[in-house]
C-alpha cells in the first residue's frame, strides 16, 4: 500500500512581490485540490515577511504527487513563476515517524 507524501515547501519572491505568489496560489489552487489525491494545498505568508511563504502539500501517494507534477497547470506555474520569485523553491519531503 502506498503512503502518503507530505510536503513543505519554502518560497521567496523578490522584493516587494509577495502579491504576485498570492494572486499564482489564489489561480492554481482550486484546480489543484481538484486534482486526484490531493489531500492539502495550503500557501501561508511567513509573518512579518510579505515575500516569503510556506506551502503545505499532502498527496494520497507518489504517483499522485507524480501526476500533479505533470499536469499542464503546474507545468504553465513553474514556468511563470521565475518572473516573481527570488530563486527556485526549496522542497522538504517529511517522513512520518512511527509513534513509540
Amino acid at each position: 500500500m502506498s503512503q502518503p507524501v507530505q510536503l513543505v515547501i519554502l518560497i521567496a519572491t523578490l522584493p516587494g512581490r509577495g502579491r504576485d505568489q498570492i494572486a499564482a496560489f489564489e489561480r492554481l489552487a482550486p484546480l489543484v485540490r481538484a486534482e486526484p489525491g490531493c489531500l492539502q494545498y495550503d500557501l501561508h505568508q511567513v509573518g512579518g515577511d510579505p515575500d516569503r511563504f510556506v506551502l503545505i502539500e499532502r498527496w494520497s501517494s507518489q504517483a499522485a504527487l507524480a501526476a500533479h507534477d505533470a499536469t499542464p497547470h503546474m507545468v504553465e506555474a513553474d514556468a511563470a513563476s521565475p518572473s516573481f520569485r527570488a530563486g527556485p523553491a526549496e522542497v522538504i519531503h517529511l517522513v512520518a515517524q512511527p509513534v513509540a
